[in-house]
């Protein structure tokens, strides 16, 4: 975390805090610098994103402070918000997510990224896995992937035959307004990449270490079948796009742009006010002049190894 060096002017602290945010996704977008050289040449005619970094952290920040205000509105207000992330392999809904809850409290807005489903959960109704994860007054759930994995992956590899696919399709607009009716808001995201890109983002995770973790054989095989998925998307999009719960696609070819037009649009979503709070003041530490701190073993302690 940056600090204030001694001997220096004082800065403003949105500066410093700009600085911090800086210093946090240098750490997260370290890729230019380990580009391995086959990936070079193919990244040399990437087109690079054209917003200044300044105005991408302020921005940034700003939203993020837009964000906390939306939360104490949904938790004042005891609403019930439902955001759907959607969209091809590596398009960035996971980027998009952990902006949005970088700094808003974790205990009233939730991640939800549901692995495969079990033996049991493929006897069950199949929105019925997602329902227990859906929001209580006051709660926010990001989806990250959710219910139209039927007419995404699980139709496209085969996991869903034509049949349950045709049954998610008369099903899922009666299930969406019923949630609607019930008082949720409910927002969908589907974020859109082009082919090239998503090609650079998955050579990239295969050359990568840190990052290898992110392929799966399901993301291979979305590469196989690109216009597979183009198909299913078309279908997804002309048949669930209901007046109660529209799709929105969030161009995502360049990421920093991406981030700020979601959460913007997110937050354009649901009409909030500012929550007035009581002042907080800090109450002065009890001193006991009988208290004696102890001393602690030294093997307790972490070594300070820098």
């Amino acid at each position: 975390m940056s600090q204030q060096v001694p001997g220096e002017p004082e800065r403003p602290w949105l500066e410093l805090e700009l600085e911090d945010d800086f210093d946090e996704e240098l750490e997260q977008e370290v890729d230019d610098a380990r580009i391995p050289p086959a990936l070079r040449e193919l990244l040399a005619r990437r087109q690079k994103s054209t917003i200044a970094r300044s105005l991408y952290f302020s921005e940034l920040l700003r939203l993020q402070s837009e964000l906390v205000k939306l939360q104490d509105w949904v938790q004042h207000r005891k609403l019930k918000l439902v955001v759907l992330f959607e969209g091809r392999d590596s398009a960035g809904k996971g980027g998009v997510i952990k902006r949005i809850t970088q700094r808003v409290n974790p205990r009233t807005c939730r991640v939800v990224a549901l692995p495969a489903p079990s033996d049991r959960e493929r006897t069950q109704w199949y929105f019925q896995r997602y329902v227990p994860h859906l929001p209580a007054a006051g709660e926010m759930v990001l989806f990250d992937r959710s219910w139209y994995n039927r007419a995404g992956v699980e139709r496209v590899m085969g996991f869903a035959g034509e049949q349950q696919v045709e049954e998610f399709f008369r099903d899922v607009p009666a299930f969406e307004r019923m949630l609607v009716r019930s008082g949720i808001i409910l927002v969908k995201y589907w974020f859109s990449i082009t082919d090239e890109e998503q090609q650079l983002r998955f050579l990239m995770r295969i050359h990568d270490p840190i990052k290898q973790w992110k392929l799966s054989p399901m993301d291979l095989q979305s590469r196989v079948r690109w216009e597979q998925y183009t198909k299913a998307k078309e279908e997804m999009f002309e048949r669930t796009n209901i007046p109660e719960a529209p799709w929105h696609i969030v161009e995502g070819n360049d990421k920093k742009r991406a981030r700020l037009n979601c959460i913007a649009h997110l937050l354009s979503k649901v009409p909030y006010e500012e929550v007035p709070h009581e002042p907080v003041t800090l109450p002065e530490r009890v001193f006991n002049p009988d208290y004696e701190r102890r001393t602690l073993p030294i093997e307790l302690y972490v070594p300070e190894r820098y």
